[in-house]
């Protein structure tokens, strides 16, 4: 079943629940968005994992068909239990649904039981007990110190024509390397969120979370060209304070930014190509090659927990056994 296929059916099964079912999906919802403060997209995703399990509670055609479940002891959301979820991700598993699929949605099902037990809609949080598969954990790609200075210095060098967009361009890439942001903070910035004399970013993350990301001298004088000589020529008397334009003068996009980061990685030989998380793994994994420790860079890369940070040692590690075995003369 295809993607889109599959958001519309889970489309008409929340409008096939119960009404009261319905309803504690919508304040599931709300929580998510504005008390949790998590973007649209996060959203989307955990209260789609929601309905599927509710829907395979309550015998609408889910993932992986849905006959396993008992349902003697009535539905509603009080009648979810650990063997309604454990029937459900078991009947994604014979579907073929990925181990880190299941991994996400268990995490996505976890969360709203426990919510629910808050809310007073389950008298106890049967998620707490429920185990799910590890997910594997596919190590990122990330460039090499010497293709990242490459892929920059030839991004410099077209900016050095002074042409608003290449000016852009150069900014965006030296900043979305030097401090490792996402590509979607990078778009979100304004001009006053960039403290020039401090070489400070002030960022906001997910779940609305703030903080401040410093950055070096290269990329301290891609922002100063670019605010000086190139945002003036694409600004209009409609602009918003953003820091990065776009053509018409409006805040720059993140698939804009993907296209940038692509073409720029293409155009070297032999540099992975990659999209914008691809800089933030390689600035991770340069931090920690260069003796940051792993507090350090779990604050700077905004993650909410030392576990996601851990990934990075793990590409260092498999770096450093790649140039022993390369260049040890005892290696083999």
């Amino acid at each position: 079943m295809s993607e889109s296929r599959a958001r519309v059916d889970l489309h008409r099964i929340r409008d096939e629940l119960p009404e009261d079912v319905g309803a504690v999906v919508a304040a599931y919802e709300r929580h998510l968005g504005l008390e949790r403060g998590l973007s649209a997209h996060t959203v989307r995703a955990y209260v789609a994992d929601v309905v599927s399990l509710l829907g395979y509670l309550h015998g609408l055609p889910t993932v992986g068909g849905n006959r396993s479940i008992d349902r003697s002891q009535g539905k509603g959301v009080a009648a979810l239990n650990l063997t309604a979820l454990r029937a459900w991700l078991a009947a994604q598993r014979s579907a073929d649904v990925s181990r880190t699929t299941m991994a996400r949605r268990a995490a996505g099902a976890r969360a709203f039981t426990a919510w629910a037990h808050r809310r007073g809609h389950l008298a106890s949080d049967p998620g707490a007990r429920l185990a799910s598969p590890r997910p594997h954990r596919k190590l990122p790609s990330v460039l090499r110190q010497d293709q990242a200075d490459e892929v920059l210095a030839a991004s410099k060098k077209g900016a050095a024509e002074l042409d608003a967009v290449a000016l852009r361009d150069h900014a965006l890439l030296e900043l979305l390397y030097a401090t490792g942001i996402r590509v979607s903070e990078l778009c979100g910035l304004d001009v006053d969120h960039i403290d020039l004399e401090k070489r400070l970013v002030v960022v906001l993350g997910k779940g609305g979370k703030e903080r401040s990301v410093p950055f070096g001298e290269p990329a301290l004088r891609a922002v100063i060209d670019w605010l000086r000589r190139g945002r003036p020529a694409l600004t209009r008397p409609s602009s918003p304070p953003a820091l990065l334009l776009g053509a018409r003068g409006g805040r720059f996009q993140p698939a804009s930014v993907r296209r940038i980061v692509h073409k720029a990685l293409s155009a070297i030989p032999g540099v992975p190509v990659m999209g914008p998380h691809g800089l933030r793994h390689s600035a991770a994994t340069h931090l920690l090659e260069g003796g940051a420790d792993l507090r350090s860079v779990q604050e700077l890369l905004g993650h909410a927990t030392l576990a996601t940070t851990q990934l990075y040692t793990h590409v260092t590690v498999e770096r450093l056994k790649a140039i022993h075995d390369r260049t040890h003369p005892r290696s083999r």
